[in-house]
């Protein structure tokens, strides 16, 4: 059963002057380790991934029905690739937590990216079952 549903958009230029102006500050409160390595090994690429995976964690927000608030950290979500290269979503902390209360057991993401924008959706499921 869908639980929660979130999609986003991001113009990579945002992306590319929050990473001009506040540098590593942004990438450490935002990405995780996995997530800097893998936009960082293509330079050319490099702010559509970042831009790409931060539209997926303004989905994941969304989907949780939580937005963005204390306690959920951008780095409590990691998106990572599986060995066929899909992207997956690996939770932990406060997001792991709010899901767990939501019976949202399983997530399915995807993310694109032109040279402009950058989109990503997350969809939470669940069944009644997993509810306590």
């Amino acid at each position: 059963m869908v639980l929660g549903h979130g999609i986003d958009i991001v113009q990579n230029k945002r992306i590319a002057d929050m990473l001009d102006e506040h540098g590593e500050r942004f990438i450490t409160r935002c990405f995780t380790d996995r997530e800097r390595d893998y936009a960082e090994s293509s330079p050319d690429r490099r702010i559509e991934r970042y831009a790409a995976r931060f539209a997926v964690k303004e989905a994941v927000f969304k989907a949780l029905g939580t937005g963005w608030r204390s306690g959920l950290s951008w780095t409590d979500m990691e998106v990572c690739r599986d060995p066929l290269g899909r992207p997956v979503l690996q939770l932990s902390g406060g997001c792991a937590e709010e899901a767990r209360k939501r019976s949202m057991s399983q997530w399915s993401i995807s993310l694109s990216h032109t040279s402009d924008c950058s989109v990503g959706s997350a969809i939470a499921t669940g069944s009644c079952e997993d509810s306590s």
